[in-house]
């Protein structure tokens, strides 16, 4: 009651005071220049006003009071007002604004001096709620980086592409990410096993001549992520923070109600199939999803002492999914703890973080089972075998094993559990050579581990399993990298040209070894199972050089020598590196009296970065597979006169020339700033060519050891522009409000498919669909986008609806056949944009971020494989089908036809969140901070599937992402 009476009292008008007119000049110390958008604010009040373009202002004030004077880049002072008329001010730059340093790879640089594509996104500007993998909190944040929201599953991670993420065909597009110095293996688990209270920061490298100094896996750029750490000097600091989080499914497939479905089958079945009608009215995807709980609480404490600084935290999440049975509980921990010795000459800092994690695996085909089973069944049978649950079987009661499952038994009658143990951490040693002081010495060891054992039992009266009795099977997979760097940092400042210069030079050396097994055992101790081992390693040489003269003109030099395991010894050991240029044209003579720009820098550079991330760590020898236990030959007999089985070995494919795919990168770009930084962004201009890309492709029939292989053929070209703008449109005492607005324009095409140009052929085929047996939506071919959608053109009768099997001769030869099918969109999107906005008034503070994403396509293989008659009648049962057979009709599917590929933009609210702090709790130095957040909160778009945003661009048995509200509590002790 007393904080809101206080809060009452600051809407009284400070009118009622006797005031003085007050006038003056704001200027800058160090030269003199008055200051244009400076903010003069009355203490306490709402009274304020801003200086114009000669740094004047006019403000009224009473004695006594404190008038201040706050701006961007420069340090807050205050003035006691005692009457006097004239009030100037000279403001002080603040050093700690203005050089803002990122980190790089093997280092840090002051921003302004960076001359690559280099974004950072610090803890402060991160997005809100109910967040379990930590790629959520940049969505939306950066020009360039495109981070596509998990599925609902709980646990799973985002999918992150930088530049569009089309720099690849058949091996990985995904950055490399790199914790706190150490690369993480790109072949293993996402980063669920970090808590997102834990990061400080995300710094982006998104153009070949900053990333390149991680060569050989940086085509898709590096995320460097930093976590938090203690201060020097600060006394032990406790927080808390917990949120609880409820959630439900907004939206369903669109499937036909129990008296659709019924009139559908009366008018179209035969008499066995109308028999198999129920009396019941189910919704099945009522019945496999619920509302979900998420609860988060971390505690961390913090502090440090003059030589030394550290933390530690620990958290628990609890998340469910809301598809029955799925489920996550994770436990993380950290510790990060520096020491300084020597008069500060040696560094020493150790780094953990780590993982319990136990995942409940719902049993996703009930999403696909959901869709199709007969809506007018019921859920349970009281005289069913199969647990007691309704399912489709033959005239003479056995289970029908290619139908439909009942999606209830599927969740019920089915455990997946696994146990996960993931680590990272490193241990790092700096020294400054007390005899050679520009020079300091850096060792780092570091590992990144990740273990799950999983358990799946699927119990006898199951009809998934009932045949075989039950199933009870486990598997096992085991990561491990670990990690030997030691480079050396040389700076030296040569006062007399005017120049700095920093000179990095290092080797690093990366193993990564990864194991699985799994061992199925049917009810009839029937037994199958396989185990798999491989390893390869990372040899690497790196220097980077940064030089500037008089803090205008800038050069940085990045070279990097790779040597892997996993290419030919002729060809595995390749340089890569990066150019790049920066000129500070706002520290010219003829800019620094400028009243409009505070920045002002053009950046240039070119540089070339490797791939090698395609699955095959053995893709360049001969090599043989051992077949699993029902890949046997008989060959004599055993001692007691039993056949004798020997194991199969397989012949598997390679290249003997397999090398990396090449990536080569310009980027033009512009860094401004306007009245002091109040509105700040940039403008950059790439393109991109990659070569030798390591493709999938088909080979001629005995030439090799299999009819495809990865080798090294094509060629791809990326394009685009990113925008970003920042303004701080207020900055006063009492109120604050910052937006940013980012938008990316992509452009991708294929030019060069094969070793030979074939224009007899239309490319090679991809991205798998359901509805038949090997069919696929995709295509890569040379002069279109990569992955696009190969379909064939509808065409419609008067009233707009898709005629059955009706498709334009697209070639003209009076027959439609394959070679009418034709290139139409792509799921790559043209655009997308990220806008957010932070504003804080008083104690009260609101955020939102939101995202859109324009011109990506997406493939409804919901709709096409079920959308049709014949899909009511499958597997001698009647199933379920999507509700679009009663806008389009068809008898059959029509798996190719352009009408299932739709627009799928969007826009998205991603989230919302407005808070409340309390400052000196309890009148103690406590602060407390209680806020609510809406997650997916609204979507915009003409896509008829379940969401608009599907990684790849086909559209089945998506996992629905749901809408959360949480409520949170921030405290700090």
């Amino acid at each position: 009651m007393q904080k809101f009476i206080l809060f009452l009292a600051f809407l009284i008008p400070i009118g009622m005071l006797a005031q003085t007119k007050v006038t003056g000049v704001v200027t800058e110390q160090s030269t003199g220049t008055p200051l244009l958008g400076v903010n003069v604010v009355i203490k306490g009040t709402a009274t304020g006003t801003t200086t114009d373009f000669d740094g004047k202002y006019q403000i009224n004030a009473a004695n006594g009071q404190t008038i201040v004077f706050t701006y961007v880049g420069y340090k807050i002072q205050e003035i006691a007002y005692t009457g006097q008329a004239t009030v100037n001010v000279a403001l002080e730059e603040d050093a700690s604004k203005l050089d803002e340093v990122v980190i790089v790879g093997y280092g840090s640089a002051v921003k302004k001096d960076v001359t690559g594509a280099v974004e950072s996104v610090s803890s402060d500007d991160f997005n809100g709620g109910a967040i379990v993998s930590p790629e959520q909190l940049i969505a939306g944040k950066t020009a360039g980086v495109q981070v596509t929201p998990p599925s609902g599953a709980p646990g799973t991670g985002a999918a992150i592409k930088i530049r569009g993420g089309v720099s690849s065909l058949s091996a990985s597009s995904a950055p490399l990410i790199v914790v706190d110095g150490v690369p993480l293996d790109q072949g293993s688990a996402g980063l669920n096993y970090i808590n997102a209270n834990d990061i400080a920061s995300f710094t982006v490298l998104k153009d070949a001549s900053a990333a390149s100094i991680y060569g050989s896996r940086a085509t898709g750029g590096v995320i460097l992520i930093t976590t938090k750490t203690g201060k020097s000097g600060q006394p032990v600091n406790v927080s808390v923070n917990h949120f609880t989080s409820v959630g439900n499914n907004v939206n369903e497939v669109d499937v036909l109600s129990s008296s659709q479905f019924r009139e559908l089958i009366l008018a179209n079945g035969n008499t066995n199939q109308i028999a198999q009608l129920g009396n019941t009215s189910t919704d099945w995807q009522d019945q496999i999803y619920r509302g979900s709980l998420t609860t988060d609480t971390n505690v961390t404490v913090s502090g440090g002492f003059d030589n030394s600084n550290y933390r530690a935290s620990i958290g628990f999440v609890n998340q469910e999914g809301t598809l029955r049975h799925s489920k996550v509980e994770r436990w993380t921990g950290s510790v990060k703890f520096v020491q300084r010795l020597l008069e500060d000459d040696l560094s020493i800092e150790a780094n953990v973080l780590g993982a319990l994690l136990d995942d409940n695996f719902g049993n996703n085909g009930a999403i696909g089972a959901a869709v199709s089973f007969d809506p007018t069944q019921s859920v349970f049978d009281p005289n069913s075998p199969f647990g007691g649950y309704t399912e489709n079987v033959n005239n003479d009661g056995s289970i029908n094993t290619i139908a439909v499952r009942n999606p209830v038994g599927l969740q019920e009658l089915y455990s997946n559990t696994a146990d996960t143990k993931r680590s990272t951490g490193s241990l790092k040693i700096d020294y400054t050579l007390p005899f050679f002081r520009d020079l300091k010495v850096t060792v780092k060891g570091g590992y990144d581990y990740n273990e799950v054992n999983g358990r799946l039992n699927i119990p006898g009266v199951a009809a998934t399993n009932f045949n075989d009795q039950g199933l009870f099977g486990t598997y096992n997979t085991l990561n491990r990298t670990r990690l030997l760097d030691v480079y050396g940092l040389y700076k030296k400042e040569i006062e007399s040209i005017k120049s700095t210069i920093d000179v990095t030079v290092g080797h690093s050396f990366q193993s990564f070894y990864r194991s699985n097994r799994f061992q199925n055992v049917t009810g009839l101790d029937e037994v199958t199972g396989n185990i798999f081992k491989t390893e390869n390693a990372l040899e690497s040489y790196f220097g980077r050089l940064n030089f500037a003269y008089d803090n205008k003109y800038l050069v940085t030099f990045n070279l990097r020598n790779d040597s892997s395991s996993r290419l030919n010894p002729d060809d595995r050991s390749d340089f890569f590196g990066g150019l790049s240029l920066g000129w500070n044209i706002i520290d010219e003579n003829f800019m620094k009296d400028s009243k409009v720009f505070s920045q002002l820098k053009l950046r240039a550079g070119y540089g070339e970065t490797g791939q090698q991330e395609f699955g095959q760590d053995y893709g360049y020898i001969p090599r043989y597979t051992t077949g699993d236990g029902q890949v046997q030959y008989q060959f004599g007999y055993n001692a007691d006169g039993t056949p004798r089985f020997v194991t199969t070995l397989r012949p598997e494919e390679y290249d003997e020339n397999l090398r990396w795919e090449r990536s080569k990168t310009i980027n033009l770009g512009l860094d401004f700033g306007f009245f002091n930084d109040r509105l700040t962004g940039s403008v950059e201009v790439y393109e991109r060519k990659v070569e030798d890309l390591i493709n999938f492709i088909p080979v001629p029939a005995g030439t090799n050891l299999s009819n495809a292989l990865f080798t090294n053929v094509g060629n791809l070209e990326n394009r685009g522009l990113e925008i970003n703008l920042n303004a701080g449109i207020v900055e006063n005492d009492n109120f604050s409000w910052n937006t940013n607005f980012n938008i990316s324009f992509f452009d991708n095409e294929i030019t060069k498919l094969f070793l030979t140009d074939d224009p007899t052929s239309p490319g090679t085929l991809t991205g798998g669909i359901a509805g038949g047996v090997g069919n696929t939506i995709q295509i890569n071919s040379v002069g279109f986008e990569a992955n696009s959608f190969y379909v064939f053109k509808q065409i419609y009768d008067p009233n707009g609806a898709p005629i059955e099997g009706a498709y334009v001769d697209i070639n003209g030869d009076g027959v439609v056949d394959t070679n009418d099918r034709y290139r139409y969109k792509s799921p790559n999107p043209d655009a997308v944009i990220g806008f957010n906005s932070n504003m804080q008034y008083g104690n009260f503070d609101f955020s939102f971020t939101m995202r859109a994403s324009l011109g990506n396509f997406a493939y409804n293989n919901v709709a096409s494989s079920t959308g049709n008659t014949q899909a009511l009648f499958g597997a001698n049962t009647i199933n379920n089908v999507n509700a679009s057979i009663l806008d389009t009709g068809f008898q059959n599917q029509q798996l190719f036809s352009d009408y299932y590929v739709q627009d799928a933009s969007f826009l998205k609210l991603d989230n919302l969140t407005i808070g409340y702090s309390f400052d000196n709790l309890f009148n103690k130095d406590i602060r407390m901070r209680l806020y609510a957040t809406g997650q997916n909160l609204f979507v915009i778009t003409d896509y008829d599937g379940l969401d608009p945003e599907i990684n790849g661009g086909i559209d089945n048995n998506f996992y629905p992402r749901s809408r959360n509200i949480l409520m949170g509590l921030n405290l700090n002790l």
